[in-house]
């Protein structure tokens, strides 16, 4: 009487681990990408109903460090969410948590500029005399 072969799952090659997980951080990256084009059209829509045009240097110049703390806050937020990701899907690989531990330090110094930048165009408000 024959034996009965049922088939055996092979464990996958490390190339396929690696490769799955690429595709996970494409579409990761791919997802955060279109929610931050999202969200800037949806500002940019509200923006457009409320403020006209700005009429002098200092209400330029106040709109012009608003974007640029909403691009530092995303960019920081970007860079938050990968390093998470990384971390998560590193499974030991100490190069890879070391990838992922610098992600979280930019995203920590995006976080502070961000904060800083109301207070570093005040300054240099303040030294030009607008």
């Amino acid at each position: 009487m024959p034996a009965i072969n049922s088939p055996r799952r092979a464990r996958p090659s490390c190339c396929e681990v690696l490769a799955s997980r690429e595709r996970v951080t494409r579409l990761a990256m791919l997802a955060t990408v279109l929610v931050a084009v999202w969200l800037v059209f949806a500002v940019e829509a509200v923006a457009a109903g409320k403020a006209p045009h700005p009429a002098s240097i200092p209400a330029v110049v106040d709109n012009l460090r608003n974007w640029i703390v909403g691009i530092l806050a995303g960019l920081a937020t970007l860079f938050l969410t990968l390093g998470g990701l990384r971390y998560l899907m590193a499974g030991g690989d100490a190069a890879e948590v070391e990838a992922a531990k610098k992600a979280l330090k930019a995203s920590g110094s995006g976080y502070g500029l961000a904060i800083l930048a109301p207070v570093i165009v005040e300054v240099l408000k303040s030294i030009l005399g607008i």
